[in-house]
This record gives C-alpha cells, structure tokens and sequence, in this order.
C-alpha cells in the first residue's frame, strides 16, 4: 500500500500541471479589453433628469402594472409584456413584433435599453420615457389613443397617478376629451383630436407623458444578468462570488471576438455594445416597407415633441445627445443600433427585422460581409473559416443570462 503513494502522488501533479496547462493565458492588452466587457464593470444607470421621477418608488410601482395592463390596447389584448417577455429577454422569439397586428420591427430587450441615450432600432426616441409612448399609438402595436390613456389612468390608477403627479383632468366630460383623440393615427381619431382646445390638448399630452415616466421608472429597475462569460472573468478577476471556466472553443471565440473577428470593435463595454448605429449590410425583406434607419429615425428624434428638450421634458435645457445629434448623413441610410449581446443566445431570430434565425447565420453573414441594399456597410470580409465561426458562437452562447439564485430559505 505504501508504495502506491508516491505513484497517486506523481498522478495529482500531473492533473494539476494539466489543468493549469489548460488555463488561458492573456496578454495584459486582452485582459484590459476583457475588464471592459465584464458585467463588474457595469455602474448605475445614468441619471434622466428629463424624468424627475425616474428614480422613484412609488413610479416604479405605477409604472409596473400599467407595463402588464392589457386594457391599454384597441383590443384589450396586448400590454407591454406581450412582446417584452421575461422568458425571451424581454423580447417575443418573433421576426417582428406582434401587438394588434404585425410590425416591422424586431422587438429589443428593455433591460440594457437604460443605459443607451438612443431608443429604438432608428433611435428615433431619446429617453425611455419617450420611447414608451411610440407603441402606444402605432396601429399595429397598441392602436391605443393618448385620451384613451388618459381615460385608463383615471378609471383605474388616479389615486396613485394623483399622488405623483396632481389632479387629473376631467375624463368624464367628453365635449372636452372625446373618447379616442390623437394627433395621428385613423382619420376619427385626428378629427377628434382637432375639436380640443390647445389647452385641454396639452392637458392630455401632459397625461400622456406622465404615463410613459411612470413605465419608464418601472423599465429602469429591471436588472441586466450575469451570465457565465462574467462568471469566468470573475474568476480571471479574481473577484469574488461564482466562478466558471470556458470551454476550449469558447475561450477561441473570445479571442476572435476580440482580435480577428472585430465584434468588440462595436460590441464594446459591459453591455457589448457602443449605443451607436451602423450599416452592416443586412438584407432587405421584400415583404417590408422601405426603411432608411437611423437616416429617418434622428430626424423623428429631433422633431418629437415629447423629446429631451420638449415641453413635457423635466430638463429641457440638457440634452446635448440631441443638441449634438448628426442629421442628413449618408452614413446613416440603413444604419441600425448597435444591440447589445448579453442574452443574444436567448432571443432568436436576429437583426432589425428578424432576419436571421441562428447565430450561426448572424457569424455567416459578418463573415462575408455582402454588400448593403442601400446605404454603404461599414463592415469589410473577415473570411472566417468554419472552425472559427464555430468557436465565436460557442463563445456568444456563454453571453446568456443566468437565472437569478435561488431565495435562502
């Protein structure tokens, strides 16, 4: 027995020696990058002063049930939560969005979205309070009215609303608040919207725009999670808390993600994106309309009454996003934002209109880099072999968000 020791001894070290063999290695320039990517480094959201309740409890509250309300529909069928689903990262797994009908857009994960200072695929809204109310009115999404809002908030949340905000306006009377009015949208809705005074017209826009603070309130305590990626840079870190390891192929995907495949170039920062807008060259669908991205969405942004430096903004005097925002370039036709990847694996299909079904054909399509339908792409043949896409889906796999603990009991 006792000549088996050293024989079980020299084994140990040899497992030992193996394992530390398998251990990557970086450079102190990659271990740099990878401290950026990692969700430790993640700080507090921005502040939005143009939202004085941003940061509110009682908002955040509000702002929760109206995000799960059905009755703020046409149909009285579709919330917030219908294409914002936890189990998808707050998206739906559809190619477009599927509110009262069927839209032209892919739905993007609310989580990371506090930290942009651009909302939508065109960034055509500049907070998250104002993005809230763009679904509200698009007749395929809610196909919903601001007086109809309005009427809701007063039917069934005016206590809380009051307490937030003062006194509501008198929905009863609808010589002065017709049932459905709204600046757009169907002709009856405009036609009612036109028989208002342009005092009781911004009485409901006021309304209005309180509603979508209170949603966005809500929409700023939802947590983006960790995901094992952030667990193995923990341990790299040595940080404490859970720690993982990657797997050969990931650890290759990682260093193509951030050498040779130049994701990070734009999927940079804790959330794996720069907030920005790029032309990539992703194909047109022939069933869509004709979309020019971010080239309409900046100009929407800048003319929006509901904007940073609107009427109904907290803070009309910041906003040096939108003071500073460039409009009329060519390098905006068919520039779309820059999403970030924590869950990517988890919500399926990809890209602005779901034109992608798998990662693997988002790698193909980067790979190749075709030329864009309108527009010029920005991104140049990488002529990745087929290991090597591979190994960067395997890697953008470990991006999926974990499940959060398990309460102690």
């Amino acid at each position: 027995m006792t000549r088996s020791w050293p024989l079980i001894g020299a084994t140990l070290v040899t497992a030992l020696a193996l394992v530390a063999a398998a251990e990557p290695t970086w450079s102190a320039a990659d271990l740099a990058v990878l401290r950026g990517l990692w969700i430790g480094a993640l700080g507090p959201p921005p502040l939005d002063p143009s939202n004085k309740v941003a940061d509110n409890a009682a908002a955040a509250d509000l702002g929760r049930a109206l995000f799960s309300d059905s009755r703020l529909s046409a149909n009285g069928q579709v919330s917030c939560a219908s294409c914002h689903q936890p189990d998808h990262a707050f998206t739906d797994a559809l190619p477009t969005g599927h509110g009262v009908g069927t839209g032209n857009r892919r739905t993007m994960p609310i989580a990371p979205a506090v930290y942009s200072p651009w909302q939508f695929w065109d960034g055509r809204a500049d907070s998250l309070w104002s993005q809230a109310l763009g679904p509200m009115e698009n007749p395929v999404e809610h196909g919903f009215t601001r007086t109809e809002v309005a009427r809701v908030l007063a039917a069934h949340y005016r206590d809380p609303y009051e307490q937030l905000f003062g006194s509501m306006p008198d929905m009863a009377d609808h010589d002065r608040f017709p049932i459905r009015a709204a600046p757009g949208g169907d002709p009856a809705a405009r036609a009612a919207w036109a028989t208002m005074t342009d005092a009781d017209r911004i009485l409901i826009n006021r309304v209005y725009a309180n509603f979508s603070k209170a949603v966005a309130a809500y929409e700023r305590t939802l947590k983006v999670r960790p995901s094992r990626f952030d667990d193995y840079l923990a341990g790299v870190f040595g940080a404490p808390g859970r720690h993982a390891r990657l797997s050969p192929d990931e650890v290759a995907g990682l260093r193509l993600f951030i050498g040779k495949g130049q994701c990070s170039n734009c999927h940079n920062g804790p959330l794996l994106s720069n907030h920005g807008f790029a032309n990539t060259g992703v194909p047109a669908r022939k069933d869509l309309p004709r979309d020019l991205g971010r080239a309409a969405g900046v100009r929407a942004a800048t003319d929006d009454p509901f904007n940073c430096r609107g009427v109904y903004s907290d803070a009309p005097k910041g906003c040096e996003e939108l003071a500073f925002a460039v409009v009329d370039s060519p390098a905006q036709v068919r520039a779309y934002k820059v999403p970030s990847l924590r869950g990517v694996g988890q919500r399926a299909p990809y890209m602005h209109a779901g034109q992608f079904s798998s990662l693997e054909q988002v790698v193909d399509h980067y790979s190749r880099a075709p030329p864009a339908p309108s527009g010029t792409s920005e991104i140049k043949s990488l002529r990745l072999g087929a290991d090597e896409r591979r190994q960067i889906v395997a890697f953008l796999r470990t991006l999926d968000e974990q499940p959060p603990p398990s309460p102690k009991p």
